[in-house]
């Protein structure tokens, strides 16, 4: 007479053990990473961000299976500083890489520092990265030295060559350098079949390692000037070229997700869209939109670093989710490493896992503040709540100036901030009116919160010294 219920008490526990571990994974691996990275793209060029003049419909549906982000912020506003934050989980001036890292660089990411991929490498994990890398062209800092299996791309900026016969080289290369893994295969004068290339050899590295875990990185070359665009979607938006661009980087992303459920991947896949930066302004008609965001590339400004983001991961996150609360570039390696019960890097990092603010489990930050960097290590601003402080310093503005046009720049003016502003970017999204005076508990908490992190990270401002910061990787 005991033993029935036994049997059915085990019975029950076998079933409920079986259905919790279907609620965790549809495949009984751990789930594949997939991060696409553009360049110099504006929080308003997607459509689900706000851009009514570019078709989107693959980021769209994205966002519609996956949760979108309107607080997420780059780590820093230019390109080496914004990869080396999101590929280490750290500010980019603790491990030394500042600006935009120019060709035949002596610096580079140093091989000492650990990036998603070697993270990812250590639990089993094939990883590729297919696009730009610009995180040292030196053969000691390229993608193979830092965890990833396979490369093929370009090693810095796209405009890294002679960008208009009007302006002449803007640096002293011919061409630009098309490598597959350690080995330059070709030149490029015309990157119109750029995109396409980096899509297909991003799909092929699906197909290939659909029975095993697997990191994809794809950080897109565009639409970072000079501007390129295959045949298939040249003159099919109503945003010109630059919209065109945009348009074929949405089709790229449906590429990826189609490869992904041709598999049958998609469930069991984590897949991000973000971008490093904001647009930069001063090319006009060939540069993003921010809107509603004040200035963009190469400022603290909301503009410069506030950014779309979305994310998708249908085994484990509710589709049609937008999320407010502020996450930032740092938070996304310790986020991938929980749900991938990843080892995180020995050294110090700054980010910290907001998967439950993902899920909408809760509305709070596991940040106190983010700290804001732009050239060198000058601590320009704070985001701290709903406020955003910034310090006197300099910055660049296209205000009251005449823009580029059609792949020629403008000159930008520089601007002199010479007191502390406050901003509640929550309710004056556009930062127009400056509350400091109004607040001034508000600014002296950050103030503070300012100090502890210079304590740290140093401030050239003030021509503070970190205590913590680290040295980047470097040629004698």
């Amino acid at each position: 007479m005991t033993r029935l219920p036994l049997i059915f008490l085990s019975l029950f526990i076998l079933f409920s053990c079986a259905e919790k571990k279907a609620e965790t994974t549809t495949t009984g691996q751990p789930p594949n990473v997939i991060l696409i990275f553009t360049d110099d793209q504006g929080y308003n060029d997607v459509g689900v961000f706000g851009a009514d003049d570019i078709a989107t419909p693959h980021l769209d549906q994205m966002a519609a299976d996956g949760v979108k982000l309107t607080n997420f912020y780059a780590a820093q506003a230019v390109c080496s500083a914004s990869r080396a934050g999101i590929l280490t989980g750290c500010y980019p001036n603790r491990i030394g890489i500042h600006n935009a890292m120019m060709p035949n660089s002596q610096v580079g990411l140093n091989t000492s520092e650990t990036t998603l991929a070697e993270m990812l490498k250590d639990q089993g994990y094939t990883t590729g990265v297919f696009g730009k890398w610009h995180l040292g062209d030196h053969p000691d800092f390229m993608p193979n030295k830092h965890g990833f299996d396979e490369w093929f791309g370009i090693p810095y900026s796209n405009d890294m060559w002679p960008l208009h016969p009007q302006q002449g080289p803007v640096f002293n290369f011919d061409d630009l350098p098309l490598y597959e893994n350690e080995k330059v295969i070709d030149t490029l004068t015309d990157q119109s079949q750029l995109t396409t290339q980096i899509t297909e050899r991003s799909v092929d590295f699906i197909h290939r390692n659909k029975e095993n875990p697997f990191f994809l990185y794809v950080p897109h070359p565009q639409p970072h000037v000079p501007l390129f665009v295959s045949e298939k979607f040249k003159g099919k938006s109503n945003r010109g070229l630059y919209g065109d661009v945009i348009m074929e980087i949405d089709w790229s992303v449906g590429q990826i997700i189609e490869a992904l459920k041709s598999n049958g991947l998609e469930n069991n896949t984590i897949v991000i869209f973000t971008s490093d930066n904001g647009p930069w302004l001063s090319y006009g008609n060939h540069a993003g939109s921010a809107q509603p965001f004040r200035e963009g590339k190469g400022t603290a400004w909301e503009g410069g670093q506030r950014e779309p983001f979305i994310m998708k991961y249908p085994d484990k996150l509710k589709g049609g989710q937008t999320i407010n609360t502020p996450v930032m570039a740092i938070d996304l390696l310790p986020t991938i490493a929980a749900l991938t019960d990843a080892e995180l890097p020995l050294k110090t990092i700054d980010g910290k896992n907001v998967w439950k603010v993902l899920t909408g489990e809760t509305k709070e930050s596991p940040q106190e503040a983010y700290f804001f960097y732009y050239r060198v290590n000058e601590l320009f601003g704070v985001r701290y709540g709903k406020w955003k402080l910034y310090f006197p310093h300099e910055y660049r503005t296209m205000e009251g100036q005449e823009r580029g046009k059609d792949g020629l720049p403008g000159n930008y003016k520089m601007i002199e901030l010479e007191e502390i502003e406050l901003y509640d970017v929550v309710n004056d999204q556009s930062e127009s009116t400056n509350v400091a005076e109004e607040n001034p508990e508000v600014v002296a908490e950050i103030k503070l919160l300012a100090n502890t992190m210079r304590s740290r990270l140093g401030d050239s401002l003030l021509e503070l010294e970190g205590s913590e910061t680290r040295l980047a990787g470097r040629i004698e």
